[in-house]
C-alpha cells in the first residue's frame, strides 16, 4: 500500500476475517490507509460484502487501486472471487493475478526440505492448494533463510508451480524482487485458465482444525508504562502456553493503541511456534491507558486459545495495571459455501 501511494495512487484496503476485531484494520488505519473490514466469512463466502466494500471506499475516498487480503485458510479464490468479479464487474474494475505470499520455513517444512513442526495433512491440503491456484508465489522473509536454503525452496516451488511467476524479497531488509513484483501485479494480464479441482470436503475440514480468537482488552494504569514490552511479554506468554499445549501457530498478531494518541500503534506479530514475536512498529512514548487487540489463528480448540489467552491476560495484571477484556470470539470456521464458483474466467 506505501510502495503505491508512493506512486502517486489513492490506496483503498479490504481486509477480512471470520470474526470482528482485526489487527490488520487497526494497523492499516493507524497509516491513514482508507480501510473496510469483511467479516464473518471469507470473500468467497462474503462476495457481496465485497464488492459493498469496494463500493463503499470508492464513494468515500475514490482509490486507483484496490487491495485485497483474504482469509489465510481459504483458498479456491480464483475461481469464486476473481472470475466472478470479472464476469459481473468487468468494466469497472480491472482485475490483476492472484499472489500468494509464503513464508521459507513455513513452506520448505510443508515440502519436506526443512526439519520441524508442521500442520496436519488436512491444514497442509489447504496451504498447497493456495500455492496451486496462484499466479505468483512470493517467498516473504528472504532474510530469515540461508541462500542455499532459499535456492532449494525456490527449485521446489518451480517443480511443483511452474506456470507461477516467482518472486523473493524481504520485507523487514528490502530486497531484490519486490519493484519488480509490483510492476508484474500492475502490468500483467489475467489469464483464463481453469479453475483448480478441490475437495471442498477436506477443505473444510482442514478449516475446521484450526481455532479462531478475536479479543479487544481495555488497559488501564496508574502510571505510565512501556506499551512496546508489555505487547513483546503478553505474545511471548500465549506463545509460550501454546507451546505447552502442542498447538501450532498459524499467526498470532496484537496491536495496542493509547487512548490518548490517535495515530499511534504498536504491532507485534509471530506467524510460527518456533519464532520469538516480532515488534514491527512502536509507540515511542509510556503511556498510561489503552485498546489491546489480539488476533489468533491456531492449530488447537478454541476452548484451549480462550483459556491461555484468559490466563496470559490475567497474569499480566498488576497492582498497577489493569487488563479488562471488552470482547472475545473464540470458535471454529464454518464449513466455506461460496456465493459464486466459475471454471474459467470469461
Amino acid at each position: 500500500g506505501e510502495y503505491l501511494a508512493g506512486q502517486g495512487n489513492r490506496v483503498g484496503l479490504i481486509t477480512n476475517d471470520q470474526a470482528n476485531g482485526l489487527v490488520d484494520t487497526a494497523m492499516l488505519k493507524s497509516k491513514g490507509f482508507a480501510t473496510e473490514e469483511i467479516a464473518g466469512g471469507c470473500f468467497c463466502c462474503r462476495f457481496s460484502s465485497l464488492t459493498q466494500a469496494a463500493d463503499n471506499l470508492t464513494k468515500s475516498d475514490q482509490p486507483d487501486v484496490f487491495l485485497a487480503e483474504p482469509v489465510g485458510s481459504c483458498t479456491d479464490l480464483v475461481a469464486t472471487v476473481t472470475y466472478p468479479l470479472r464476469r459481473m464487474y468487468g468494466e469497472h474494475y480491472h482485475l490483476t493475478p492472484f499472489t500468494v505470499l509464503v513464508d521459507p520455513i513455513r513452506a520448505s517444512r510443508v515440502f519436506g526440505l526443512m526439519e520441524g513442526r508442521k500442520f496436519s495433512p488436512k491444514v497442509e491440503y489447504i496451504y498447497k492448494k493456495q500455492l496451486q491456484e496462484a499466479h505468483a508465489i512470493v517467498i516473504n522473509k528472504s532474510d530469515s533463510v540461508s541462500g542455499e536454503e532459499l535456492n532449494k525452496l525456490k527449485h521446489e516451488l518451480s517443480l511443483r508451480y511452474p506456470s507461477a511467476e516467482l518472486f523473493t524479497f524481504s520485507a523487514k531488509l528490502g530486497g531484490t524482487d519486490f519493484e519488480k513484483w509490483m510492476e508484474w501485479v500492475i502490468n500483467a494480464p489475467l489469464v483464463n485458465t481453469p479453475a483448480m479441482d478441490i475437495d471442498y470436503k477436506i477443505y473444510a475440514e482442514g478449516e475446521a482444525l484450526l481455532g479462531w480468537l478475536n479479543a479487544t482488552v481495555d488497559i488501564e494504569s496508574e502510571k505510565n508504562f512501556d506499551a512496546n514490552e508489555l505487547l513483546i511479554n503478553l505474545s511471548s506468554s500465549i506463545q509460550d502456553l501454546i507451546k505447552s499445549r502442542s498447538g501450532e501457530i498459524a499467526h498470532l498478531k496484537m496491536t495496542l493503541s493509547p487512548h490518548e494518541g490517535f495515530h499511534d500503534v504498536a504491532i507485534v506479530n509471530t506467524v510460527r511456534n518456533d519464532i520469538d514475536p516480532n515488534l514491527s512498529q512502536k509507540i515511542e512514548e509510556p503511556i498510561q491507558s489503552g485498546e489491546l487487540v489480539i488476533n489468533l489463528r491456531v492449530e488447537d480448540s478454541p476452548d484451549v486459545l480462550e483459556e491461555i489467552v484468559r490466563q496470559s491476560l490475567k497474569s499480566h495484571n498488576t497492582d498497577n495495571l489493569e487488563l479488562n477484556i471488552n470482547h472475545l470470539e473464540a470458535f471454529k470456521p464454518g464449513k466455506p459455501v461460496p456465493e459464486f464458483r466459475e471454471e474459467y474466467c470469461p
